[in-house]
């Protein structure tokens, strides 16, 4: 089976979820539901998991001690949410009002913020 030329290899395993490290948890968890319409799938404080379903992937938050956020646009060792909006001025009102902050860069179609614990992520509209 090809793609676009390219053998595709078998499948090892299935995306299960991604797991963030944060401070808290439960509010970092709280932001992302707001910001991507998911629900809370678990819960222990410790390790938060939204998605659309129990039974699906998800985004998970990990607490870590001593938690220090990425210094966008400098490191350059970490991925980040893109975050697609029909309104991109909009959105960013909404988001800078759930706790997130506006970092440098971005253009005319897509927008960097920072979480509350400080991860990248961006608005995009096409």
């Amino acid at each position: 089976m090809s793609w676009f030329g390219a053998s595709i290899p078998r499948m090892i395993g299935r995306w299960h979820g991604l797991v963030i490290d944060c401070p808290d948890p439960r509010s970092l968890a709280e932001f992302y539901e707001k910001l991507l319409g998911m629900v809370r799938v678990q819960d222990d404080g410790e390790f938060v998991v939204i998605g659309d379903a129990p039974d699906r992937p998800g985004v998970a938050f990990a607490r870590v001690e001593g938690w220090t956020p990425p210094n966008w646009p400098d490191d350059t060792a970490h991925m980040h949410f893109d975050v697609r909006v029909d309104d991109l001025v909009g959105a960013g009102e909404q988001v800078l009002a759930l706790g997130a902050r506006r970092l440098e860069g971005g253009g005319e179609r897509f927008h960097v913020y920072a979480d509350p614990a400080g991860h990248p992520f961006c608005l995009v509209s096409w």
